[in-house]
């Protein structure tokens, strides 16, 4: 039976990983919300890094939606896998719709398959909603992976 992302993430918890990598293509947008998310709420000494297979640039959205929640990235720039520090301890990859870059070293990993807020784009409000419907699903579940429960951000708790 495949484990649900809610699982998985309690599982990566408790392994308690002082540093954890999010992976997707581009290095442009998922991964580096989920960085700064992620580095903004990681418990004291754990250490947070994107990177991709094909790293380009940060998106301006991804820079932009997450101001709106106050978490400046704007200083974060793609990287490739060869630019991650090691060790790592956990690795989460965020592709949806491309083939996911393969981490191989033997650390826990889970697949987040969460579709990319840049495909579809028709117009600014529409690719920031999208950017932010992206960001409020990482913020449940990064605060599941570093602190044992999903959080969410907003009004609705």
């Amino acid at each position: 039976m495949t484990k649900t992302w809610v699982e998985e993430a309690k599982e990566i918890f408790s392994y308690k990983p002082g540093h954890i990598l999010f992976l997707c293509v581009a290095n442009s947008a998922r991964s580096q919300i989920a960085e700064g998310i992620a580095s903004s709420i990681a418990p004291t000494g754990v250490r947070v890094s994107s990177a991709g297979s094909n790293p380009t640039s940060v998106r301006p959205e991804a820079v932009a939606v997450l101001h709106e929640i106050g978490i400046d990235i704007s200083r974060q720039v793609s990287k490739g896998l060869d630019e991650v520090e090691r060790p790592v301890d956990a690795v989460v990859t965020l592709c949806a719709e491309e083939v996911c870059p393969v981490w191989l070293e033997d650390v826990p990993h889970i697949h987040w398959a969460l579709p990319d807020p840049v495909i579809g784009i028709a117009g600014e409000k529409k690719t920031l909603d999208a950017f932010r419907k992206a960001r409020d699903e990482l913020v449940r579940r990064i605060n599941m992976v570093l602190h044992g429960q999903p959080s969410r951000i907003g009004s609705d708790g």
